[in-house]
């Protein structure tokens, strides 16, 4: 083993040691051990990332559109060159394979893609002659200093939903990443300032609860945007907003797949096992529910236990199929879900908690489970688990699943599996849910649509990326004008007339 790594803050284009002393552990989670440990943010640490975004911010507002867009450009060619390098941080620290690590990086890519467009879509509006002689025409301008805060479960696709989007549109940014693992978001604020971006418009501030109430209460942040649990993102929407803050707050799911009886079971197998099971279930995305029409349910659980059976659990740099979970304490939390299932009335039909790993018998492992005949009122059905655990509950057909997907607090992401277009089409229109596929599992939108649910998946009125996020990250001005010929003029106390 190589010596522990001591990650520092990324402030004003370099690394920052901070000024306090409490620091958090990083753990390489399929091999159990401490690699390294983080800074844990003060407020004297808020208030120097802060004011770097501040003093940084004028001069990168002031910035023309046409180079701004080429430091865009030049980060998007690094970070695709690179992105090998990245994968590898990712997994070393968050334990997803490298596979899975590289395809998070590839749905960054594609806000970055659609970051380099920014000029067409922050074009202001002109309207001529809208009174005689007046014209009427809209500024889009930059907030400011915003916050990120993101998860541990994406540590390069979240802040690239977010960060490139912010930086394009003008704003200076402080990225507060997970402490869990932190050294993807160092990363991608070093190879921003290798592609040109200005010291202090991007910043890098680690820490845990104290670092984010900073950032929320800290009257220079215009904006924070959020992405974890629904309990967090109440509290950051809530805390936010009462300090005058534009927020946007995605928060957590529990996410149906509904498989109707003339559905290809082969496919719906799959995706139940794809969507569940990936990343070890720790996706907002995830499918944790497979709701299924009682004529074919015995049929699919088969078929999705002989997909599970083949899995291979471990290190997610020796090619297996999903690693470990993000801590020890995650991964006992997830198993006590397991450990409760039969009692609450549940089919134990695999159960992960005793899988052959291919990887330290330190690791944070806990295998593929599959629950049948989940009773809705178990806990296990209700909670987020966000760990590799996926639940059958048995519905007559399209009317009773649709029931209990709207039935659901959260909104996030829904999908249904049918070879009928119009069940399909009625499923699409009735389901209260933000993303929704139509045999696809993860139904995450392409980078110019947007992301985000509804219900308690969402706190704030903006999703993430596309035309939302650039809403978000800017503001309007409306400006009227005239210009009067000579000699106009004269009192007139009215209102103006046409």
């Amino acid at each position: 083993m190589s010596e522990p790594h001591h990650l520092h803050h990324w402030i004003n284009g370099r690394p920052h040691a901070g000024t306090g002393e409490r620091r958090g552990p990083v753990f390489d989670p399929a091999l159990g051990v401490r690699t390294g440990t983080v800074p844990l943010a003060g407020r004297a640490d808020v208030d120097t990332a802060v004011a770097a975004a501040r003093d940084a911010f004028p001069g990168w507002s002031a910035t023309s559109a046409a180079k701004r867009q080429q430091v865009v450009f030049r980060f998007r060619e690094l970070l695709a060159a690179r992105a090998g390098e990245l994968a590898a941080i990712i997994t070393a620290e968050h334990g997803k394979v490298l596979a899975d690590a590289a395809g998070e990086i590839a749905r960054g890519l594609e806000v970055v893609e659609l970051a380099t467009a920014f000029p067409l879509l922050l074009k202001g509006e002109h309207s001529a002659n809208v009174s005689t002689g007046v014209d009427v025409h809209t500024i889009v301008e930059p907030l400011g200093v915003v916050a990120v805060i993101s998860p541990f479960n994406f540590p390069a696709m979240v802040p690239l939903w977010f960060v490139p989007v912010a930086v394009a549109a003008g704003n200076a940014v402080v990225l507060k990443p997970s402490e869990k693992d932190p050294s993807a978001a160092n990363w991608l604020a070093g190879l921003f300032t290798e592609a040109g971006l200005p010291d202090g418009v991007l910043n890098v501030l680690h820490g845990d609860k104290e670092a984010v109430d900073g950032l929320l209460e800290h009257a220079d942040v215009q904006a924070v945007s959020f992405v974890g649990s629904t309990p967090i993102a109440r509290y950051i929407y809530e805390t936010a907003a009462r300090h005058g803050k534009r927020v946007q707050a995605l928060g957590g799911a529990k996410n149906h797949m509904l498989v109707l009886a003339d559905a290809d079971l082969d496919v719906a197998a799959d995706a139940a096992v794809n969507a569940g099971f990936g990343s070890a279930g720790e996706r907002c995305m995830a499918i944790s529910v497979v709701v299924v029409a009682e004529p074919v349910a015995d049929e699919l659980v088969e078929r999705i236990t002989a997909r599970i059976r083949t899995l291979r659990v471990g290190d997610g740099r020796r090619s297996c199929d999903l690693g470990p979970l993000i801590t020890a304490e995650h991964r006992d939390r997830v198993a006590r879900y397991v450990a409760g299932a039969a009692d609450e009335g549940a089919v134990v039909v695999v159960d992960g908690r005793d899988v052959p790993v291919d990887g330290a018998a330190e690791g944070f492992w806990l295998g593929p489970t599959l629950l049948d005949r989940v009773p809705t009122t178990a806990r296990v059905y209700r909670d987020e688990i966000f760990g590799p655990v996926l639940c059958v509950v048995r519905v007559p057909g399209l009317a009773e699943g649709l029931a209990l997907v709207n039935a659901s607090e959260y909104g996030n992401g829904t999908a249904i599996f049918t070879r009928d277009g119009g069940a399909a089409r009625r499923f699409q229109r009735a389901a209260q849910v933000g993303m929704i596929g139509v045999n696809v599992p993860i139904p995450v939108p392409v980078a110019y649509h947007s992301f985000g649910g509804f219900k308690a998946s969402l706190f704030g009125d903006a999703k993430a990326y596309g035309a939302a996020g650039f809403r978000f990250f800017t503001r309007e001005k409306a400006v009227t004008s005239r210009w009067p010929d000579p000699g106009h003029g004269g009192l007139d106390l009215g209102f103006p007339r046409n």
